[in-house]
């Protein structure tokens, strides 16, 4: 399955010849789908890629491999297109833009699924929901199956059923020298311990087999409160949330209300704290369950309701379309103190506009089964995780976005775990990337050095081979 090109593989024959070994499509400047195919979700990276090749199977993703690999440009590899740092492009190189691999087999009888890499959880939701069944995912149905789950990924189903990466069988991967190759616990076990949460940094995940679990109507949305009691319920939720069934999951955050049809009109505009809630247990004790959170404070506006789970799972989409502005910081937290609450308190009410946000997502339960070595995800000693984002339609408004990001997150800084979602990192350097990995990036780095020693897969929070 492999194939080899000339030293000169940037000449136009090479990559004439190139492209016609390929069964899906190769796109260049000044073809007319150019401009459209470069876009990625985060409208910040504006790039001009030399080729962008979309491939129609794992024989084109290999071919794909080893013409990047002979070319010696920057190659990226793009499943849904919503790395924040624009990892999915480049100027001058070469993308490997996975949208068109997106077939979903579902085997309800051992309750897994096949998943190929150009997949979203879109994609995944409405395959599995058929069968009433899951697996633990983002909260934005367009993000791509391959980055969640290769940075770990985390979710609504995460309390109960662990992360994205815990429920990963195994994956068909095209490795640097143009192999393709199953990673399992059984087959190359060092390269499946390092895809679950060590990122883009070992291969072209072809496909990928998840475990599923029974899932099907819910009972969640969000509920609001006045941006003035949210110190009373982040104590609340802190609480309640160290305590709640596994069944319970729930992630706080400061919005302001969008004008949207859901929200009545003398609500558009306010700064308010939300409750994002999604109970998979019996649907005859969800208004039990549930209770206490709208007794937490005074409540603005509840959405709250049973609702099937891609329902859930896709809340979010319209208000967060591709080609917004997006700059993001992030942390772990072991505790949600007061201290922390009170810097909450201070910042997140400044929420700039009704695309901009905070949340904190809980990351017990589960994601605390397993231990920090078992995988390439460290972080299983932490209770959260928050993530302050500033998003806008226009370039001109993201200085002022910035600033707040920063100075909330430099003010949260000193209570938090240290290291960040590999996910929600931006473009800062490997000290933050040794610092989200631990303990485990000198098996992360020796791994590299056995499965991509060249560091062909360099566009990612990359793992320098040992």
């Amino acid at each position: 399955m492999t194939a080899t090109f000339s030293p000169s593989s940037t000449s136009e024959s090479a990559v004439q010849r190139f492209a016609s070994g390929i069964r899906g499509q190769v796109i260049q400047p000044g073809d007319d789908a150019y401009d459209e195919v470069r876009k990625v979700y985060n409208a910040m990276h504006d790039r001009r890629p030399k080729l962008i090749v979309r491939p129609a199977n794992a024989t084109d993703v290999a071919t794909t491999v080893a013409f990047a690999g002979d070319a010696g440009l920057p190659f990226s590899v793009r499943g849904g297109g919503h790395n924040v740092t624009g990892f999915g492009t480049n100027d001058g190189g070469i993308v490997l833009d996975l949208s068109s691999m997106r077939n979903i087999q579902v085997n309800p009888r051992n309750k897994s699924a096949w998943v190929e890499g150009g997949a979203t959880w879109g994609d995944v939701d409405r395959a599995t929901h058929e069968f009433g069944l899951a697996t633990p995912s983002g909260v934005i149905s367009t993000t791509g199956v391959g980055g969640l789950t290769l940075g770990g990924g985390f979710g609504y189903l995460t309390r109960r059923y662990g992360l994205t990466s815990d429920n990963l069988r195994s994956a068909n991967v095209v490795t640097a020298d143009g192999r393709l190759v199953t990673a399992s616990a059984s087959e190359n076990p060092d390269l499946f311990w390092a895809l679950r949460g060590g990122g883009g940094n070992f291969g072209v995940v072809t496909s990928f087999q998840f475990n599923l679990h029974p899932v099907d109507t819910i009972f969640g949305g969000p509920i609001f409160y006045p941006a003035d009691r949210a110190g009373d319920v982040m104590r609340f939720y802190r609480d309640f949330i160290a305590e709640a069934p596994p069944e319970m999951s729930a992630f706080f955050g400061f919005h302001i209300a969008p004008p949207a049809p859901f929200v009545p009109e003398h609500l558009h505009g306010a700064i308010a704290c939300a409750i994002v809630v999604c109970w998979t247990g019996p649907l005859d004790q969800a208004e039990a369950a549930v209770k206490p959170i709208r007794e937490a404070a005074p409540v603005a506006l509840d959405l709250m309701g049973e609702m099937p789970y891609p329902a859930l799972n896709s809340l979010f989409d319209a208000l967060l379309p591709a080609g917004l502005q997006h700059y993001w910081k992030a942390d772990f937290d072991r505790e949600l103190t007061d201290a922390a609450i009170a810097v909450h308190e201070e910042y997140g009410p400044r929420v700039p506009n009704f695309l901009s946000l905070m949340h904190l997502y809980p990351l017990n339960g589960a994601v605390q089964n397993v231990a920090a070595g078992d995988t390439a995800f460290s972080y299983r000693d932490v209770k959260f995780v928050h993530i302050i984002a500033g998003i806008d339609t226009e370039a001109a408004n993201m200085p002022a976005h910035t600033a707040w990001v920063r100075d909330y997150w430099s003010a949260l800084r000193p209570h938090s775990a240290g290291g960040a979602y590999v996910n929600f990192l931006m473009d800062e350097g490997q000290d933050r990337i040794k610092a989200t990995y631990r303990d485990n990036y000198a098996r992360l780095a020796a791994t590299k050095r056995t499965w991509d020693p060249n560091n062909l897969f360099r566009m990612n929070q990359n793992v320098v081979p040992a």
